[in-house]
């Protein structure tokens, strides 16, 4: 006799397309098959999943039409089975995915777009934190400002394309202008993307702004970021860039990081 964990195994495995062998043993033949009953459950779970992932990604849905995402969703799913109960958690890995599928390689902003929808999903249901009091970083010492090290709000994450994303994006909104026309030639967006009150929304950053805020959300300090980013362009306004970072409300708080970590350890 099977154990219950097998049994759920299995029929998990079924479920999602694969054998069915094991999962039929635990199927009640009641007026319709087993294999009749478990069709019924694969087909409510694919339903299921592929609606999450059209909430999801509205727009690389319309971008590809319903029929393909249905498609590239069924094939999504089979890869990668959710990993939580949470329906608004499952998803994460389409853009991966996407950049990987053969059927629609030739449209190379697709997996961006995708990460940029993702973006908005996690910054819907990230959760909240209040912004940082800028009235606690009048109290530090000048000296010690480079080694400050911020945290972000948790619903923030920086999108990077060579892509217009941001502008395929809005020229997908129901509301949009049905005749507008991307130029995929535009150049790249940078965005930040983050809950704002009960709104999600974007901002787009040039690229030394960019850069500083990806430094710092990968944990390096003040110090460390700026140095970075005047590097790869020192005639960069970096006063003004720092004035900007802590004026857009998406810091919450910092910790200062000793000029020599293992001293303090």
């Amino acid at each position: 006799m099977s154990s219950l964990r097998e049994v759920q195994r299995a029929f998990g495995v079924a479920l999602l397309g694969g054998e069915a062998t094991g999962a039929l043993d635990g199927i009640a033949a009641d007026g319709l098959s087993r294999a009749a009953r478990l069709a019924i459950y694969r087909h409510h779970v694919s339903a299921t999943l592929t609606d999450a992932l059209k909430a999801a990604y509205p727009v690389v849905c319309r971008l590809v039409d319903e029929r393909f995402f249905a498609y590239a969703a069924d094939r999504f799913v089979t890869a990668h089975p959710p990993s939580s109960p949470c329906l608004s958690e499952y998803g994460g890995a389409l853009a991966g995915f996407l950049a990987t599928f053969e059927p629609c390689r030739h449209l190379a902003y697709l997996p961006d777009v995708a990460r940029l929808e993702w973006a908005l999903v996690r910054a819907l249901n990230a959760d909240d934190a209040p912004v940082l009091d800028r009235r606690a970083l009048l109290e530090l010492a000048a000296a010690d400002v480079p080694s400050l090290r911020p945290r972000f709000h948790p619903s923030l994450t920086l999108v990077g394309s060579r892509w217009p994303i941001d502008q395929i994006w809005r020229a997908n909104q129901p509301d949009a202008d049905p005749s507008a026309i991307v130029d995929l030639a535009a150049g790249a967006a940078r965005l930040a993307v983050r809950r704002h009150g009960d709104d999600v929304v974007f901002a787009t950053l040039d690229t030394g702004a960019y850069t500083l805020r990806c430094l710092l959300h990968a944990g390096h300090t003040l110090g460390e970021a700026s140095a970075a980013v005047l590097v790869e362009d020192p005639s960069l306004d970096l006063t003004a860039m720092l004035y900007d970072l802590f004026a857009d409300e998406t810091l919450v708080d910092f910790t200062l990081i000793p000029t020599n970590e293992e001293d303090a350890s």
